[in-house]
């Protein structure tokens, strides 16, 4: 989750935030590293907004451009980038608030898919009983 700087907290941080935080840590704009790891630039775009997540290869490969490590860019734990001088921190109390939101929009995307799933499902079901 970013701050008003620009930055994120590692408590309420996101895969995406993490993501975006490093590329733009190296001045890499989303379509010069998407084009260094052979996907579309709205392929990244969709992982920097947690709407799509990469596979495990690609991972690897965002994790040797970028300079951090596999773990961190998972979980903000490991070696990552640092947050710039004086920074200034989301206080406890909205971090939490955050992390509690960026749970809810991950239960509500999964959600969401398993609907899909459920929608092809009953078409499928309805258009063999006609």
């Amino acid at each position: 989750m970013t701050t008003e700087t620009g930055w994120f907290d590692d408590r309420a941080a996101t895969f995406g935030d993490r993501l975006a935080a490093a590329r733009t840590n190296l001045g890499l704009s989303q379509k010069q590293l998407a084009k260094s790891i052979g996907v579309k630039t709205s392929t990244l775009a969709s992982w920097e907004n947690d709407t799509s997540e990469p596979r495990a290869n690609r991972l690897q490969m965002l994790s040797g451009i970028l300079g951090v490590s596999l773990g961190w860019l998972l979980t903000s734990n490991g070696d990552g980038i640092e947050a710039p001088e004086g920074e200034i921190h989301i206080p406890e109390d909205v971090s939490a608030l955050l992390i509690e939101m960026c749970g809810l929009r991950s239960e509500m995307q999964s959600s969401a898919l398993k609907l899909g799933k459920l929608e092809k499902r009953l078409q499928l079901a309805l258009s063999a009983a006609s």
